[in-house]
């Protein structure tokens, strides 16, 4: 079957605004982990195999595999190589990689290295033509159990994004610290993800999200009523959390 540019998961930002909260959370992340204190770097978080460091060098590694033509073919091959060799899926694969590289740096170095390759990764991402975000990135997705296909310009513009604001959510969750919201940029954020959530299920609903970057959405009438804490609804559809009814309807980040 061949996938048409009409089937792609596509971004609903434009590549500007997207590549503005890009540059911003790639911020605000070494913001984050840099004001950690020394003992925060070992406490475990919401994703099971990995601590505060091993989680910050995901995200490192992350921002460098986008950051450089060469770098990004050596993860991809590497991963590609023992993804099939453990039968594994290539993101689990790509992650570890990731991790294990930087098993030795110091939480000295990954605050720097964060703040260096997230001004790269920024960079490079704000630097992709159209015609390549229009293509498919040639790697069904399985979101909810079924299988899809994105554009290249919804993991750049759209995914990266989220995935470095959730860890910062995870980091500051397993750190006892307050993360940094503001509705210019964190609730642009959540309501480019209430938006598809809402196009996912398809369904008449009333949401009101709670904290300083909440805010209200609605469609059609006698729908579910639902009240949440805007960014624990962020970690709900991202499977931190339980949900029931359309909280149980997935959003990839």
């Amino acid at each position: 079957m061949i996938t048409t540019y009409r089937d792609l998961r596509r971004p609903a930002l434009d590549h500007r605004t997207a590549m503005v909260l890009a540059a911003e959370e790639y911020r605000r992340f070494a913001d984050a982990v840099g004001g950690l204190a020394p003992e925060a770097w070992t406490r475990p978080t919401a994703c099971p195999a990995w601590d505060v460091r091993q989680m910050t060098a995901h995200v490192v590694g992350m921002a460098e595999m986008m950051a450089g033509i060469r770098e990004g073919r050596r993860q991809q091959r590497i991963a590609g190589t023992e993804a099939a060799a453990q039968g594994i899926a290539f993101i689990d694969a790509l992650t570890a990689l990731q991790v294990r590289e930087r098993s030795g740096h110091s939480p000295e170095r990954l605050v720097a290295d964060a703040r260096r390759a997230g001004r790269r990764a920024a960079r490079a991402r704000r630097m992709a033509p159209s015609f390549l975000r229009r293509r498919d990135i040639g790697m069904p997705q399985v979101v909810q159990g079924v299988e899809e296909s994105w554009a290249l310009g919804y993991m750049v513009d759209v995914i990266l994004t989220r995935d470095t604001w959730m860890h910062r959510s995870d980091i500051a969750l397993a750190t006892d610290t307050e993360m940094r919201l503001t509705a210019e940029h964190d609730g642009r954020i959540i309501a480019d993800v209430v938006a598809e959530w809402a196009q996912r299920h398809g369904a008449p609903y009333r949401l009101t999200l709670t904290g300083p970057v909440g805010g209200t959405w609605s469609h059609g009438t006698g729908g579910e009523e639902i009240e949440l804490d805007a960014v624990q609804f962020c970690r709900v559809l991202s499977g931190r959390g339980s949900g029931s009814g359309l909280l149980a309807t997935e959003v990839p980040f």
